[in-house]
C-alpha cells in the first residue's frame, strides 16, 4: 500500500481555497499574530495531507503482512515492550522502526511534559467535559472526518466502549513518566498508531471508500485536527469553563501533545508549540472538512447517549440520567441550538451545569495560584476523579486499547 500517493486533484470535502480567505477578526488577528486564512502554500499542504498517511508504520504494516501478521504482531509486541534490542535477528523494517521511534527528537523536554501532565491532573474532570462535549462531540460535525469511524462499525460496535477506550489513551499519556520510552502512554499510542495504519489498509482498499471525495483514511490532516482537539481545543474550553491557564501552562499542555502525536505518526511539520501557532494549524484543518450530514446526527446521538451506560456501585441509575443530563448541557454551553441540531441533541438542552458551577471554579481554581498546598490537593483529587471516571465507563471489563482515539 502506498500510503503517501498524491492524486492530483483536492478532494472534494476540502473547500476551495478562495473560500477559505475570509477576514480574521481584529481581537483574534492581534493575539494570533497573523491572519487565521491560509496562504496558498498552507493550503496546499492542508489538502495535500489527505493525501498521506504514515509511511513509517505503513511499510511496517506492509512488511506483516508479507511475513506473516501474527508472527510480525508479535515481534512488534516484543519490541515494544522490551526494546528492538531484545528480538534476536529483528528484521531490517521493524530494527528500523523502532530505532526512529526510540530516538527523541531533540526539541522534546521532559520537564515541559510532566508540567503538562500535571496541570492536566489539576484539571480533573473539567477537562474531560471538555474534550467529550466540545472536542469530541463538536467533531462530529466534520462529516469527512466521520466516514472512517462509520465504515469500521463506530455506529454498531457500541459508542461507550470507544469512548473508554479513548479516554484509556488519554490517561496513559498523561500518567507521570507515561510518555518514557517504556511508559504506558508510549506503548499504547503505537499499539494505536499500528491500529490506525491497519485500519487506513482495509478502508483503502474497500470499494465504499469515496478517495475522490473523501482523501485517505486517517490521513495526517485528520491527525493532526485531532491532535490539536487534545490540546488547543481543551485549553480554549478549560478558560470559557472558568479555569485560568498562564501561558507557561499552556506551552507545557502544548508540548506533551506535540511529543504524543509524534509518537503517534503526526508528521512534524504540523506540531503546535504554542496555542497561537496551534489554532491556526487546526482552522487550516478544518477547512478540508465537509458539512454535517447523517453521520454527525447517528454519532452525535449516540455519544450523547453514552453515560447511560456507565456503571457506578450505588444509586447507578439516577446517577447515569444526571451525567447524561450534565454532559448534554456542557454541550450545549459550547455550541449553539443550530449544531446540537445537527448532532441529533435533544431540543430544549440548556447549558445549566456550566452556568452553574462556573463561579465557584474561577473561584476556586484562582485560590489555588496563591495557596501551594490547594494547588497541590488539587492535583491529587483532580487525577483521582479522573481515574474513577475512566473506571465508571470500563465497568469490570479489561481496559485494553483497541481502537483508535476518535
Amino acid at each position: 500500500m502506498n500510503a503517501s500517493a498524491q492524486p492530483p486533484a483536492v478532494p472534494e470535502r476540502a473547500r476551495p481555497y478562495a473560500k477559505t480567505q475570509a477576514p480574521t477578526p481584529y481581537l483574534l488577528r492581534r493575539f494570533l499574530g497573523r491572519p487565521l486564512a491560509p496562504s496558498e502554500a498552507e493550503y496546499q499542504a492542508a489538502t495535500e495531507g489527505l493525501w498521506h498517511g504514515d509511511p513509517a508504520m505503513d511499510s511496517l504494516v506492509d512488511w506483516m503482512y508479507d511475513h506473516g501478521t501474527r508472527e510480525g504482531r508479535a515481534l512488534f509486541e516484543q519490541a515494544l515492550e522490551q526494546g528492538i534490542d531484545a528480538v534476536p535477528a529483528a528484521p531490517e523494517p521493524l530494527r528500523s522502526f523502532f530505532e526512529r521511534v526510540d530516538r527523541r527528537p531533540d526539541w522534546v523536554d521532559p520537564a515541559l511534559i510532566d508540567e503538562g501532565a500535571r496541570f492536566i491532573h489539576r484539571t480533573g474532570l473539567t477537562a474531560t467535559y471538555v474534550l467529550r462535549d466540545l472536542a469530541l462531540m463538536g467533531g462530529y460535525l466534520l462529516s469527512g472526518f466521520n466516514q472512517s469511524l462509520v465504515l469500521t462499525g463506530a455506529l454498531s460496535q457500541g459508542t461507550a466502549r470507544r469512548v473508554a477506550e479513548t479516554g484509556k489513551w488519554w490517561i496513559d499519556c498523561t500518567e507521570p513518566g507515561g510518555l518514557d520510552r517504556f511508559g504506558e502512554g508510549f506503548k499504547t499510542t503505537l499499539r494505536v498508531r499500528l491500529v490506525h495504519s491497519l485500519v487506513r489498509r482495509n478502508l483503502s482498499g474497500r470499494q465504499e471508500w469515496d478517495a475522490a471525495r473523501w482523501g485517505l483514511p486517517l490521513c495526517q490532516t485528520d491527525m493532526a485536527a485531532t491532535y490539536l482537539g487534545f490540546s488547543v481545543v481543551m485549553l480554549g474550553g478549560l478558560r470559557k469553563l472558568g479555569v485560568p491557564v498562564t501561558g507557561r501552562e499552556a506551552r507545557a499542555v502544548m508540548h506533551l501533545w506535540s511529543y504524543a502525536c509524534w509518537v503517534m505518526g503526526v508528521d512534524e511539520q504540523w506540531l503546535a508549540f504554542n496555542e497561537q501557532d496551534g489554532a491556526v494549524r487546526l482552522h487550516h484543518c478544518l477547512m478540508t472538512q465537509s458539512r454535517p450530514d447523517w453521520t454527525s446526527r447517528e454519532l452525535g446521538a449516540a455519544l450523547a447517549r453514552e453515560p447511560l451506560e456507565r456503571h457506578f456501585k450505588r444509586f447507578q441509575g439516577p446517577r447515569r440520567w444526571l451525567l447524561y443530563r450534565q454532559h448534554l448541557s456542557v454541550s450545549r454551553y459550547f455550541l449553539d441550538r443550530e449544531k446540537m441540531g445537527h448532532l441529533g441533541l435533544p431540543a430544549g438542552v440548556t447549558p445549566w451545569y456550566p452556568l452553574l458551577t462556573l463561579v465557584p471554579r474561577l473561584l476556586g481554581y484562582s485560590a489555588q495560584r496563591w495557596l501551594p498546598g490547594l494547588e497541590a490537593r488539587q492535583r491529587r483529587r483532580g487525577r483521582n476523579a479522573q481515574h474513577r471516571a475512566l473506571a465508571s465507563m470500563f465497568g469490570d471489563g479489561e481496559r485494553a486499547v483497541t481502537e483508535p482515539p476518535l
